[in-house]
């Protein structure tokens, strides 16, 4: 009888933790389970692999002698099922790509152009995702890579690169008692009411009412919006202010609106991001593609 891989897991976990429900925890298997599954190689190897008694736990010989073929046999399938997950996205051939509203300043193009040198029968698929979810489609797995604002979402765990570091400006009413200056201090937008991403965004919702400057001054609400539609009709209507990056204010340019450098604030980071332990070339290979835009190529529009 053939031995399976999770098999070989199995049998490494417990010779690297030296202990069955350390091991089992690990797997997250249960402890008899782990045993009875242990118990199976070793009569299918027809050798102990383990020497146990009620304190502890060592490997016999011949499980000494395992640890290492062990090791390469998942590492190798390991690797192998990444080739067969390659192989599979490249019968579609297409890239999802997360963003919220747009993405301008020519970062997009620029990147599928080099993208394409790379792999030329591939396509990228931009996919507009609302701002409850920070991660702009990386964790339901709409999108093979995004691009965020930081601070990125804990769950699921991403891996990023900085784009771009800009300002933050304000979007406001024309009619606004500040419009009319050329730059605002953050402190005489304390009391304003401030228009804010959904409760699932976290703490990009917390950057962009900039929760963390304002020394516990507390933040009042004007509403809740979701994307760039809302947060347009919501400032024309006089319901709130919103923080903006400075690459985004074009978009924000339109009647009724006005936008405003801010100063007192920490810049803004756009980024791109990607499940970590996601180690296909098509995605390591369009982040190379992004992190080589440099700005000033074009000019941009993404919301906030």
């Amino acid at each position: 009888m053939d031995v399976h891989v999770r098999d070989l897991r199995y049998f490494l976990a417990v010779a690297e933790e030296l202990h069955f429900t350390r091991a089992a925890e690990r797997l997250f298997v249960s402890q008899p389970a782990l045993s009875k599954q242990i118990g199976r190689l070793e009569a299918t190897l027809r050798v102990p692999l383990f020497v146990r008694d009620r304190r502890s736990v060592a490997l016999t010989a011949a499980g000494s002698a395992l640890v290492s073929p062990a090791r390469d046999v998942v590492a190798r399938w390991d690797e192998a099922q990444r080739a067969v997950a390659d192989a599979a996205a490249a019968e579609t051939a297409v890239l999802r790509v997360g963003m919220s509203t747009s993405v301008g300043r020519d970062l997009l193009p620029s990147a599928a152009e080099r993208f394409a040198m790379r792999h030329p029968s591939w396509r990228i698929q931009p996919r507009q995702v609302d701002w409850g979810d920070p991660t702009a489609g990386l964790a339901d797995g709409t999108a093979d890579v995004a691009l965020i604002w930081l601070p990125a979402s804990a769950e699921p765990p991403l891996t990023s690169r900085v784009l771009v570091t800009e300002p933050r400006w304000v979007a406001l009413p024309a009619a606004h008692r500040l419009a009319g200056n050329e730059e605002i201090a953050f402190a005489e937008l304390l009391d304003e009411p401030f228009l804010a991403l959904p409760q699932d965004a976290g703490a990009v919702r917390d950057h962009w009412l900039a929760m963390d400057q304002r020394a516990g001054h507390p933040v009042r609400i004007g509403a809740t919006v979701a994307n760039a539609d809302e947060t347009f009709e919501a400032i024309t209507n006089g319901l709130g202010i919103a923080l903006l990056s400075s690459g985004n204010a074009a978009i924000y340019r339109r009647p009724g609106i006005v936008t405003r450098p801010v100063t007192g604030l920490s810049p803004t980071l756009l980024s791109i991001a990607w499940r970590a332990g996601d180690h296909r070339a098509v995605v390591r290979d369009f982040v190379e593609a992004c992190t080589a835009y440099r700005p000033g190529e074009g000019r941009e529009e993404t919301a906030p």
